[in-house]
């Protein structure tokens, strides 16, 4: 556990959609872990909330909001990185709602449009910005969560699901130019992120399959650990009964 906890210590790490339930956790323990953090949202007043309740020195963390479905928002946030702190070493890669419910016959051409905004621009925009400094470092980790719905789409999903797809095919292409230069892409896979730990306090059939975020960030702390330098292009289940 020593080495996990090393490999991420002093660490520059971006965390998009830092505030949501999930980056918020993943966040703090990072934090906990010593790496220096980057929350990046679309709300200042959140991402400051957030960050001085790390009680973490000026020094170690920075706060930007940015819209990252652009390329300029992409680029706002590596300029305010290397100018703090030099370099960047991690991509923990969290934005990205959900529309579905509709068959495809009324699904709305803006819907799709949306999806693909907030999952395959967004991920297209902030690593073609980061991971050229990521690749300078000869060290790099670059992690996404997606969903099964990806791999295998349910009916009445299809924004959500045909974004996803093109997220991950985007990170699987990525995976294989990174090959030999000591950085990674990696794909964890949730079907449903439980942030209140329903499945502990009231199990059912319904959520026994859910993940909470602190088991979602066990599989983070893994991936950006020097044992998991051979781990890339990877799509990790955590998950329970398919």
């Amino acid at each position: 556990m020593d080495r996990v906890i090393n490999s991420i210590e002093d660490k520059v790490a971006v965390i998009t959609g830092a505030t949501g339930g999930l980056g918020s956790v993943v966040t703090r323990q990072l934090a906990k872990l010593g790496a220096n953090v980057v929350l990046v949202g679309t709300t200042p007043e959140k991402l400051d909330l957030l960050g001085n309740a790390l009680e973490l020195p000026g020094e170690k963390w920075l706060s930007i909001a940015a819209d990252l479905t652009t390329k300029e928002g992409a680029q706002d946030i590596l300029n305010a990185v290397m100018n703090k702190f030099g370099r960047v070493d991690i991509l923990i890669h969290l934005i990205g709602g959900w529309i579905g419910g509709k068959p495809l016959s009324q699904v709305q051409a803006e819907d799709v449009e949306d999806m693909l905004k907030q999952h395959v621009w967004s991920t297209f925009y902030v690593a073609q910005a980061i991971v050229p400094k990521l690749i300078e470092n000869k060290w790099g980790r670059i992690i996404v969560v997606s969903s099964p719905h990806a791999v295998r789409p349910p009916a009445r999903g299809l924004p959500y699901s045909v974004a996803k797809a093109g997220q991950e095919a985007l990170i699987l292409t990525l995976a294989e130019e990174l090959r030999d230069t000591g950085v990674t892409a990696n794909i964890l896979h949730v079907r449903t992120i439980d942030v209140k730990h329903a499945r502990e306090n009231n199990p059912s059939t319904a959520n026994s399959s859910w993940t909470t975020p602190d088991e979602i960030f066990a599989a983070i702390q893994y991936l950006c650990s020097d044992e998991a330098r051979t781990v890339n292009g990877a799509r990790i289940p955590l998950y329970g009964s398919p």
